[in-house]
């Protein structure tokens, strides 16, 4: 198995991946254009919806539509990518923060962290919507939050802090979703790329995209290293499970500031990405509010 690119999309920043079994479309996002995405693997046509301010995540709405953290906070857009309502804006200063990665989880909620851009400080947060719109803040002292990600058995939930080499592991109560004690899920060594957006197979296995590692990682339940796949990128972003089977594995990945040199020898970084994998992943759940 190997990683090809599906799109040369060259995006600055490209996050946030996102099946839609309704449509057989990939959504994504290019933080650094920015622009919302929606990829057509039959057709091989992206298009690409501009914004007008940073865009971190999206979460595909019931109603139609997603749920975004965006620079200036949480928003309701439409289909077109729009805004239609303002959620919540949790953050203190918007020129040194932003929403980034974030995902639905299985009861329907939103959770999305935020970057702490000068990452001199641990001044992010991670953030849950609820069905009702209301915003509650799960959890803070981190510099840029990323990897969240839900297991099969609602009892396990995962969120990484990219510079700090490491995943958490939350527990969930599977009735509410609300969470208890946190503890580490794995710590990755320094300089061989650093955790960030990830999802979680059919089988509980966590695979992340290691930023500055060219390569997604499959983890075991308990935190072990099951394989390693190389990317044609130096810095792959986040991956998601798709396609009908939902057996084709896609990762999203940047250019934005790297250096030349790196450039050079890895030309193809910015593509969208996608493999064949062995184990399906989970449909991703629906924001219900």
């Amino acid at each position: 198995m190997a990683f090809e690119t599906v799109l040369d999309a060259r995006a600055a920043l490209g996050e946030c991946p996102v099946w839609s079994i309704r449509e057989e479309v990939l959504w994504w996002v290019d933080i650094e254009a920015p622009s919302l995405n929606r990829f057509d693997p039959e057709t091989g046509v992206n298009t690409a919806i501009p914004m007008d301010e940073n865009i971190g995540c999206i979460g595909l709405r019931d109603g139609g539509g997603f749920i975004a953290g965006l620079r200036s906070g949480l928003w309701l857009l439409d289909e077109d990518g729009s805004k239609r309502a303002p959620i919540a804006n949790p953050q203190e200063d918007t020129t040194v923060s932003r929403f980034n990665d974030g995902r639905v989880d299985p009861w329907g909620r939103f959770w999305a962290g935020t970057i702490h851009e000068p990452r001199d400080r641990p001044a992010a947060a991670l953030y849950r919507v609820d069905t009702d719109l209301s915003c509650h803040r799960i959890a803070g002292g981190i510099k840029v939050s990323n990897g969240v990600a839900f297991a099969p058995d609602r009892r396990t939930a995962y969120h990484a802090d990219t510079p700090a080499h490491v995943v958490y592991r939350y527990l969930l109560d599977p009735a509410s979703g609300e969470i208890g004690e946190r503890s580490v899920f794995r710590r990755f060594p320094e300089g061989q790329g650093r955790p960030d957006g990830a999802a979680v197979d059919a089988e509980g296995c966590y695979w992340s995209a290691l930023y500055e590692g060219g390569r997604v990682v499959r983890l075991s339940p308990e935190g072990e290293l099951l394989a390693e796949y190389p990317v044609p990128a130096r810095c792959p972003t986040m991956c998601a499970f798709g396609g009908s089977d939902l057996k084709t594995l896609y990762v999203t990945s940047a250019r934005h500031g790297r250096p030349a040199d790196e450039l050079a020898e890895w030309p193809q970084s910015g593509n969208l990405f996608a493999m064949r994998a062995d184990v399906a992943g989970q449909p991703e759940p629906l924001f219900a509010g």
